[in-house]
C-alpha cells in the first residue's frame, strides 16, 4: 500500500495540475491517522486540509475542510480540536445537481468556506475532478451549526458557479466576504487561469451576474479577501502544494481600494503581474503554509491555515497565527503571542506566580508556584526562538526552566537548569480564546500544569496532557526592564538525513546558510547525556556527522554564530 507520502511525492511530479489528488488520500489520513511525531502545534486531533474560515456561533469554533461529504472540527478555546461528530452530507447523500456538472464525482468536496448571513449560515463548497477544470461551487445553508439541536439541518441551495473545459477559470476554493455595506463578494479559482472575483446575491448568496474579475495569475490558488481600513487585501497561495515535506506553498497579499482589484503588492506590482507581499512561508516544522482565514474576536485578529508538519512525516495540520498591521497598513502574520521581555507568570486557577522554589536560582531547584512577592526568583526572561517557541529563564542566576531529565512524561516536574538549546527547555506558547496562554513543552505536546489545580504555595510544576483547566492557563504580568540580549534565532531550512538515521551517522544539510561560520553539532539522548561532539570549522553546504549510535531516540543540536537548531532523530 502507498503511503501518503510516497502518494504527494507521485503527484507532484505529475505536475501542479494534480494538486488536488491528495484531498482524498488526505481525507483517509485525517480520519485513520497519520503517524505521530512528538510534538506539534496546539492540541486534540488537529488534522486538516483547506480550513475555511473560523465561525462561531455560542461558545464553539468551527472550522470547515476539505473530505468526505465536508469534514468539520470544532473548539471551545482555540487551543484543542475536535473532529465534528457527522459529516455535512451523511452517507455520500450528497446533491444529485452536482453529477450532471462534475460527472464522475465522488463525493470528496474540497475546500469549503462557511459565513453567517441573513441569520442562517451558508457553507460554500467545491467539486471537481482531478486535474480538471471541470468543477462547480455549491452552496447549502443551516440554521446552526450545533448537530445536537433539533433544528440542525443542511439544506442545499445549488449553483453558485460552475466551469468546465472550455472556461477560463476554475470553480474551486470559494472565499466569500461580506462588506461594511452589505455587498457581499465571492473569490475563487486556481492555477487554472487564476483567481476571479464576483459579487453574491446578499439575500440568496447566489452569484448576482456573470461577471467575474480576474484579480490574480501566476498560478495562484486559495485565495481570501477582506477589508482593513480604507483598503481591500487579497491573500492568495503560491507554489505547490499537496507534497507534504517537499510543498513549497507560501502566502502573500495585495491590496486595492475595490472588492475587485486591481490588487497590488507594497512595491506596486499588481497581483495580476505575478505580484504579491509575502505573508506566511516555510519555517522550521511549518512547512508550505495555505488556504488563509482571518477570525477577529476581542481585538485579536486569528490567522487560519493548514502547513505540512515537517517533525510528523508531512502531516498537514491546523494552524493559528497572531495577525497584526503596519503603521502604513501590510499585514503581519506570527507564531509568537508574546514579545521578548521579562514577566510575571501567573496561574488562572490560583493566583500564584512561577517561583524559583528556595530563591538561590541554583542548579536543580525545583519551580513551583508562590505568592506574588515580586522577588527576582519569580520574574522569567523570554528569549523568542521563532515559531511560537521561547526559552525561558530565571532572572535570579540565569538558569532555565527545565523540565527534569528531558522527560516528556505526565508529572513530569519543571526545575532550573543551565541552558543547552535541548527542546525540554524550550516551550511553544499558544493563546487561548480568552486571552490566557498554554505553555506546552517542545519535547513533546504535554503543557505546564498546576498539579491537582492546586492553591498551596510551593507546589511544584509538572507536565500534563491539557484538558482546559485553570491550573493550564497563564497570563503575563510585564516586570522589570525587558531582555537586552538579541532573541535566539532558530536556523531555518537546516535539516538531518537520512530519516530514519543509520548508526554510523548522518548528514546535516544547511540549505541556504551561510559557508562561512563554523558549525558545532552535538548529539544527546533522552536524558540530556552528550553522546557526540563534532565541530566543522570551515563547513560546506553539507556535515558528515560521524557519530556511532546505538538504536533509539536522540537529539541532534546544531550550533553557529547565527543561530541554533534542535532536531530529533530515531537511530535504528
Amino acid at each position: 500500500m502507498s503511503s501518503p507520502i510516497l502518494l504527494a511525492r507521485q503527484a507532484a511530479a505529475a505536475g501542479g495540475r494534480l494538486r488536488h489528488l491528495l484531498h482524498f488520500s488526505v481525507f483517509l489520513v485525517l480520519l485513520l491517522g497519520w503517524p505521530s511525531g512528538s510534538a506539534f502545534a496546539l492540541q486534540g486531533l488537529t488534522g486538516v486540509h483547506d480550513p475555511s474560515n473560523i465561525v462561531k456561533e455560542g461558545n464553539k469554533y468551527w472550522i470547515f475542510a476539505t473530505g468526505q461529504g465536508i469534514y468539520s472540527m470544532y473548539s471551545t478555546d482555540l487551543v484543542t480540536w475536535t473532529p465534528g461528530p457527522r459529516a455535512v452530507f451523511v452517507n455520500n447523500a450528497y446533491p444529485g445537481w452536482i453529477n450532471s456538472k462534475v460527472p464522475g464525482f465522488q463525493g470528496n468536496f474540497w475546500a469549503p468556506e462557511c459565513i453567517f448571513l441573513n441569520g442562517k449560515y451558508h457553507l460554500y463548497y467545491s467539486c471537481s475532478t482531478f486535474g480538471s477544470k471541470v468543477s462547480a461551487i455549491g452552496l447549502a445553508t443551516n440554521v446552526t451549526l450545533d448537530p445536537t439541536s433539533p433544528n440542525y439541518k443542511w439544506e442545499d441551495q445549488g449553483e453558485v458557479v460552475s466551469t468546465n473545459t472550455s472556461s477560463d477559470v476554475n470553480a474551486i476554493d470559494p472565499a466569500v466576504f461580506k462588506d461594511t455595506n452589505n455587498e457581499v463578494w465571492m473569490s475563487y479559482g486556481s492555477f487554472f487561469g487564476g483567481i476571479r472575483i464576483t459579487q453574491l446575491n446578499a439575500t440568496t448568496g447566489k452569484a448576482l451576474g456573470n461577471t467575474a474579475f480576474a484579480v490574480a495569475n501566476g498560478n495562484p490558488e486559495a485565495a481570501y479577501l477582506m477589508k482593513h481600513g480604507s483598503f481591500y487585501y487579497l491573500f492568495i497561495n503560491r507554489g505547490a502544494c499537496c507534497s507534504g515535506v517537499t510543498s513549497t506553498y507560501y502566502i502573500v497579499a495585495g491590496r486595492s481600494a475595490s472588492p475587485t482589484g486591481p490588487f497590488l503588492d507594497q512595491n506596486g506590482v499588481d497581483l495580476n503581474n505575478n505580484g504579491g507581499t509575502p505573508v506566511l512561508s516555510r519555517s522550521g516544522r511549518y512547512i508550505g503554509p495555505g488556504h488563509s482565514g482571518i477570525f477577529e474576536e476581542n481585538g485579536v485578529s486569528y490567522f487560519s491555515h493548514h502547513y505540512y508538519d515537517r517533525d510528523d512525516n508531512g502531516a498537514p495540520k491546523l494552524g493559528l497565527a497572531k495577525l497584526t498591521w503596519s503603521s502604513v497598513g501590510w499585514p503581519s502574520v506570527s507564531r509568537d503571542w508574546v514579545a521578548a521581555g521579562r514577566y510575571e507568570i501567573k496561574n488562572q486557577n490560583s493566583n500564584l506566580v512561577w517561583d524559583a522554589w528556595g530563591c538561590t536560582g541554583t542548579s536543580g531547584q525545583i519551580i513551583a508556584q508562590g505568592t506574588p512577592s515580586g522577588l527576582d526568583c519569580q520574574r522569567w526572561d523570554f528569549t523568542a526562538l521563532g515559531d511560537g517557541e521561547y526559552k525561558i529563564t530565571n532572572v535570579l542566576g540565569g538558569l532555565a526552566a527545565d523540565v527534569a531529565g528531558c522527560s516528556p512524561d505526565a508529572g513530569a516536574k519543571l526545575q532550573l537548569f543551565a541552558y543547552t538549546g535541548l527542546p525540554c527547555q524550550q516551550y511553544r506558547i499558544d493563546r487561548a480564546n480568552d486571552g490566557t496562554l498554554v505553555f506546552a513543552s517542545v519535547n513533546g505536546n504535554r503543557v505546564v500544569e498546576v498539579p491537582n489545580a492546586s492553591t498551596t504555595a510551593g507546589q511544584q510544576l509538572g507536565l500534563w496532557d491539557y484538558n482546559g483547566c485553570g491550573c493550564q492557563r497563564w497570563s503575563l504580568t510585564a516586570s522589570g526592564t525587558a531582555l537586552a540580549a538579541t532573541p535566539g534565532k532558530k536556523l531555518v531550512g537546516v535539516s538531518v538525513y537520512p530519516v530514519p538515521v543509520s548508526r554510523n551517522g548522518f548528514t546535516v544539510d544547511l540549505g541556504q546558510q551561510k559557508t562561512a561560520e563554523a558549525t558545532l553539532v552535538e548529539v544527546y539522548d533522552l536524558r540530556s547525556r552528550l553522546v557526540h561532539s563534532q565541530e566543522f570549522a570551515k563547513p560546506q553546504t553539507s556535515l558528515a556527522v560521524t557519530a556511532t549510535l546505538r538504536a533509539g531516540l536522540y537529539l541532534v543540536h546544531i550550533k553557529r554564530e547565527s543561530g541554533s537548531l534542535t532536531q530529533k532523530i530515531t537511530v535504528l
